[in-house]
C-alpha cells in the first residue's frame, strides 16, 4: 500500500459516544474484538488513553506473529481516539452522536509507503492478496464485536 491509502468501516452502536469511547480507548480490551490483535498493554507507566501514551500490541495472523508499540496521538473522550504505529500507519476511531446512540467509525491511513518486508510477509507468509480490502473486512468485524460488547454491557 502506498502513502495516503485509507480505508474505513462504520457501525451504529446503541450507546452514547462517551460510553463507546470508554470501551474502545481501553486498549487492554483490544484482543476481545480485533481479528489480528491478541492483546495490548500500556507501557512506561501509562494507565489509559492520553496523547503521548504508548502501548504494546501483540498480533497474530496465521503463522505470523508480531508486536508493535503504537503511540496515542488523539484522546478526546466521546469524540476521537487515534494512535500511530511507528511512522507507518495511523488508526482512528471517531464517535459521532446518531439518534440515541453512536456512529462508530474506524479508519486507517498509510503515513508512508509500506515497507517491502511487510508487503512480502503479507503476501507470502499470511497469503493476503489485497491488504486494504483485508483491513476493511477486519475493521468491520472489529466494530461488530465492539457493538455487541458495548450493547450487552450497557443494557445491564
Amino acid at each position: 500500500m502506498e502513502c495516503g491509502t485509507t480505508g474505513e468501516a462504520q457501525v451504529h452502536v446503541e450507546a452514547v459516544p462517551d460510553i463507546v469511547y470508554g470501551v474502545v480507548s481501553d486498549v487492554t480490551r483490544m484482543g476481545e474484538w480485533s481479528p489480528e490483535t491478541t492483546k495490548c498493554e500500556w507501557l512506561d507507566g501509562a494507565t489509559g488513553p492520553a496523547v503521548g501514551a504508548r502501548f504494546k500490541g501483540s498480533n497474530k495472523r496465521g503463522p505470523a506473529r508480531w508486536s508493535t508499540k503504537p503511540k496515542v496521538v488523539v484522546a478526546e473522550p466521546g469524540r476521537e481516539f487515534a494512535f500511530e504505529v511507528d511512522t507507518d500507519v495511523r488508526w482512528t476511531y471517531r464517535f459521532d452522536a446518531e439518534g440515541s446512540g453512536t456512529k462508530l467509525t474506524e479508519s486507517f491511513e498509510m503515513l508512508r509507503d509500506i515497507r517491502w518486508y511487510y508487503a512480502f510477509a503479507e503476501r507470502w507468509v499470511m497469503g493476503i492478496k489485497d491488504r486494504r480490502a483485508d483491513l476493511e473486512r477486519g475493521m468491520a468485524e472489529t466494530l461488530q464485536r465492539v457493538k455487541q460488547v458495548v450493547e450487552s454491557e450497557s443494557s445491564h
